[in-house]
């Protein structure tokens, strides 16, 4: 959620992911990682695809088994306890054809696979796909209800089933992705690109929450080579091996399109996962289309920004949003309310000038955290500072023990939805600065400002590290970039447990 500019704007704090320290504390562990500067001339044999490591087979296998399980038995469940509440009968026989359904489209739609191909295993970013496939099942079991036996359901009760089991497989593949998280082997990547490539990469896993973790580096930029060894790849699928690798992580300089295949091609040759950076993403995103012309491949820019149909679409889900968001949690705002005036002296609220849309200027609201002497005490404190480009202090002496609760539970960010009612802000959007901070954005950063500033973000829920402001306004561009709907629907559902995990400061 949008943050106090004097009071810190990250909640977050940098640790190694449980996966991370759990690899940390294992025999495969390297305290140190290793770089070696490799050059490699291209190939001149196709992919050819080696058998994976035993522990990346094993960890694989375990997500297929255990995502199937839970769709076969959710599928069960809605032939045998939603389908009799909405019919009046009960049919058991179909839930075996249920399941057996429900897996194969699964299947079909290749929601199983898709845990071996990324990083981020998630539910969420699958959850459109896996509207199809729960609607096609419906449908099919609809038909079924109707040839072969008596039963006949209305659209309505149609729309429960899908509704049920939708809900159903959404729920069950989260839980069992935590709990994957924590029982699957570990993931050990190896990185390779350029030195700036390989750190920030390096860094984002470790403060991510995945089941994963770097054991080596592949440095490509370095003048001279420090492998001399005659059979290149042999000694690329060594580095390979010796480590244990699982996945191959490449960043691919410019023009390094012969490299970059050779790489591909031997990790893939090992059985190791590959994983590409592309570098023209980080300016256009997913906002593409691809085009193919006659056997070319293209890619189609969408439009910057949004059309007029779509900001209404926004503007009527903030409207509904912080509507029903303000009833709910009227007694809760005045509970806070009174216990900061019993803590401290001072207002019960914080205004601060924010920079909002197009560069427009508005007074952001929430509840006061700090001393009301915050202000003058920030000159005194800003060699703690820990950002750059932002004030950030983990340990803030300027805070009251009613704003540690809550900054932590992101509690005082609660006034901000009358931000949002008025239209000043939205439920999701770029992060709202200070005038100080919105002065150093430059350059095409600055279209960030395409979109009303939001309560959460995509900076918000990235990870437990602090997004440093170059990165934040990076984020914030391609979001603007690529929004759609679902994704602010996403980005609402995952600040839910960030705030009930306390991953606040």
């Amino acid at each position: 959620m949008a943050t106090e500019g004097t009071e810190t704007q990250d909640r977050q704090t940098v640790k190694a992911p449980r996966a991370t320290r759990r690899f940390q504390r294992s025999r495969w562990s390297d305290r140190r990682l290793p770089s070696v500067d490799l050059r490699l001339p291209i190939g001149v044999r196709g992919l050819e695809e080696g058998q994976s490591p035993e522990q990346a087979h094993a960890r694989e296998g375990m997500y297929r088994r255990s995502l199937g399980c839970a769709d076969a038995t959710m599928a069960s469940c809605v032939v045998l306890l939603v389908l009799p509440a909405v019919s009046g009968e009960s049919r058991p026989a179909l839930a075996a054809a249920a399941l057996v359904m429900t897996v194969l489209l699964n299947k079909a739609f290749r929601l199983y696979e898709r845990d071996e191909v990324v990083l981020n295993k998630s539910t969420l970013d699958e959850a459109p796909v896996l509207a199809q496939a729960t609607a096609t099942a419906v449908l099919l079991l609809w038909l079924a209800l109707d040839g072969l036996t008596v039963v006949e359901l209305d659209a309505s009760d149609v729309i429960v089933l899908w509704a049920a089991m939708l809900g159903l497989l959404v729920t069950a593949r989260l839980l069992t992705r935590e709990l994957l998280r924590h029982a699957a082997p570990t993931e050990r990547c190896l990185v390779a690109g350029d030195g700036a490539g390989v750190r920030a990469i390096a860094d984002k896993i470790a403060r991510s929450r995945f089941n994963a973790c770097v054991v080596s580096s592949l440095q490509l930029d370095a003048g001279n080579p420090l492998l001399t060894a005659t059979d290149r790849e042999a000694a690329f699928r060594t580095l390979l091996v010796e480590h244990h690798a699982d996945r191959a992580i490449i960043v691919p300089s410019a023009g390094d399109a012969s490299r970059t295949l050779e790489l591909v091609r031997i990790a893939k040759h090992a059985g190791v996962r590959v994983t590409v950076v592309p570098r023209l993403l980080e300016v256009v995103g997913s906002s593409v289309e691809f085009d193919n012309v006659d056997g070319l491949t293209m890619l189609g820019v969408r439009c910057f920004g949004l059309t007029r149909s779509t900001r209404l679409l926004k503007r009527t889900l903030d409207l509904v949003g912080s509507s029903l968001l303000l009833v709910a949690t009227a007694p809760l705002m005045a509970l806070i309310a009174v216990a900061v005036r019993l803590d401290s002296r001072g207002p019960v609220m914080f205004r601060q000038t924010r920079v909002g849309k197009d560069g427009r200027r508005f007074e952001m609201r929430k509840f006061r955290s700090m001393t009301v002497d915050a202000d003058g005490q920030k000159d005194a404190l800003r060699d703690r500072n820990e950002l750059l480009g932002l004030f950030k202090i983990s340990d803030d002496p300027r805070r009251t023990r009613v704003g540690r609760l809550l900054r932590r539970t992101s509690l005082d960010e609660l006034p901000q939805l009358f931000n949002v009612w008025r239209g000043e802000m939205s439920l999701v959007g770029p992060r709202p600065l200070v005038v100080d901070e919105d002065a150093l954005i430059t350059g095409y950063f600055r279209h960030r400002l395409h979109l009303t500033p939001g309560m959460t973000g995509p900076w918000q829920i990235l990870s437990s590290g602090r997004v440093p402001m170059n990165e934040m306004v990076a984020i914030d561009y391609m979001y603007v970039a690529n929004w759609t709907l679902w994704t602010d629907v996403k980005i609402l559902l995952r600040t839910v447990p960030f705030m009930l995990y306390r991953r606040g400061v």
